[in-house]
């Protein structure tokens, strides 16, 4: 499983405008630069996050993105879907179906069994996090990560019971 650098990159855009100052918010040319990435890469990126409603573009000679709520409403999950989609969608096994035109495989199949409850893991830690817990610094983010496994953990165990 690979994280796109799409997701990594659009995260960290989005990350860059939740922690800036700015009342006008931060220009493309702006992110390109702290980023370190093509401007045409960043207009892209944020217009993927614009039209998902992370983000919101500020007018005049100053204007930027700024997000369009608060970080703490912003889930980390709903990011990454919006930005490359889930990490197994059903339509997955319809792409690897070797030579022939429908999976050997799609009546029983334990793979696909296997990336659904991976999916639901990945979804479960993604929808505990938010934009504002990745806001503080990488110590405190840590903790913050650390009660979501808590969490999880917890749950875990009253199922199995």
């Amino acid at each position: 499983m690979k994280i796109s650098a799409q997701d990594e990159y659009g995260l960290r855009i989005l990350l860059r405008i939740a922690r800036s100052d700015s009342e006008d918010g931060l220009s493309i040319p702006q992110l390109s630069e702290l980023e370190g990435l093509s401007a045409s890469y960043v207009a892209k990126l944020t217009r993927t996050l614009r039209l998902a409603s992370f983000i919101q573009s500020t007018r005049g000679q100053k204007g930027g993105y700024i997000l369009s709520r608060p970080a703490e409403e912003i889930r980390i999950n709903d990011v990454l879907v919006a930005l490359g989609g889930a990490l197994f969608d059903e339509s997955f096994c319809e792409g690897h179906s070797g030579a022939f035109r429908i999976c050997t495989n799609s009546v029983d199949c334990s793979v696909r069994s296997l990336w659904r409850v991976v999916q639901r893991a990945v979804d479960q830690v993604l929808n505990q996090v938010s934009l504002a817990d990745l806001m503080a610094s990488e110590g405190l983010s840590n903790l913050a990560l650390q009660r979501v496994m808590e969490h999880l953990n917890r749950v875990a165990e009253l199922e199995v019971d």
